[in-house]
């Protein structure tokens, strides 16, 4: 009996059709992904074995699929960027992003910075100035500056976080500043626009990524010194139980992106209710496997559970980004 193709993910489609068409053509795709991207199209590429010509096919028509369905192909004005990015994101999260697109070289250093690992970060703008360091924190993805600002002395943890928190944007001259530090390590061309980073929002999702323990710690100093910021960061942080406010379907196209061994490992340290809801959503057989395996699994370390959920965080958040699921931030008012 022939095997049935399998159900890919997003990523391994994406994948599948850069192996397909050639070394030169998919190397001039992948220069146009970020970092992280690059990371997990470059590991799912690596890792897929045995793709059947009905998988590469199937790829294929949804890929010629998706391009008919498009208008813009091709139109790289401004002003289309724009329009697009506010139908899309709403007005305030378009702005925040088009500051970032449309800055063109300005931020050649801070790019190149979101390709070097946290340590390489952290060993170039550890003596810089804290707002300095701020705003380059800012400028990176929140997991890659959770992992920086965790190599920062306790004692600076807070007040960098603090300075994210009420960054209202950067100035030219900053700017300029920051890449004329930033061009001491890398080739690049100072600019003079300004960009809108940092804030509240920023800070939260930093601390969205920072270990459990470490981030408790930050936040008490920072209520200790500013109670209402503390509060108005912790309210906008969304963490693992805040998922139990998903909706069904929205379960459902998160658990097509996770691996069950990770699931599994992060259902040992949740409440009932939302293992039930996860569970829930499965298969009966697949929810009675998923129920032996938890009962049967022995004591873990709570360090892997937290890493097990907030790599199922990072993907909720990878489709709510991308408009696949809608989650409910902690203030009750804003959605990712």
């Amino acid at each position: 009996m022939a095997e049935q193709p399998r159900t890919l993910t997003g990523t391994e489609k994406a994948a599948v059709f850069l192996r397909s068409i050639g070394e030169a053509e998919a190397a001039a795709v992948l220069k146009h992904m970020n970092p992280k991207e690059v990371q997990k199209v470059g590991q799912a590429m690596a890792m897929l074995t045995n793709v059947s010509r009905e998988e590469v096919q199937g790829v294929l028509d949804s890929f010629i699929a998706t391009v008919e369905e498009q208008t813009g192909l091709g139109i790289g004005s401004h002003d289309y960027v724009r329009s697009m990015l506010v139908n899309a994101l709403g007005e305030d999260k378009a702005s925040s992003v088009l500051d970032r697109i449309l800055s063109g070289g300005n931020t050649t250093g801070l790019e190149q910075l979101k390709w070097m690992d946290a340590r390489g970060i952290y060993e170039v703008i550890k003596m810089e100035h804290p707002q300095i360091i701020a705003i380059v924190c800012s400028f990176l993805e929140p997991d890659q500056s959770a992992q920086v600002l965790s190599m920062f002395p306790e004692r600076d943890q807070a007040n960098i976080l603090l300075r994210i928190s009420t960054l209202d944007g950067v100035q030219p001259s900053a700017l300029s500043e920051l890449n004329e530090i930033l061009e001491k390590q890398f080739s690049g061309n100072a600019g003079s626009q300004s960009a809108t980073v940092g804030g509240l929002k920023t800070a939260a999702d930093i601390l969205n990524f920072v270990e459990g323990s470490l981030s408790a710690a930050i936040m008490e100093k920072i209520k200790e010194t500013e109670p209402d910021l503390g509060q108005n960061i912790e309210d906008l942080m969304f963490v693992f139980d805040n998922l139990i406010d998903l909706d069904d379907r929205g379960f459902q196209t998160l658990m097509r992106e996770i691996q069950t061994d990770q699931l599994q490992l992060a259902l040992k340290g949740t409440d009932e209710a939302l293992k039930e809801k996860f569970l829930k959503n499965m298969s009966q057989r697949a929810a009675e496997m998923m129920r032996d395996d938890l009962e049967a699994m022995g004591p873990v370390r709570v360090s892997d559970v937290e890493a097990a959920q907030k790599t199922i965080l990072a993907a909720a958040r990878a489709l709510s980004d991308k408009g696949d699921i809608m989650l409910g931030g902690g203030g009750g008012d804003e959605f990712l």
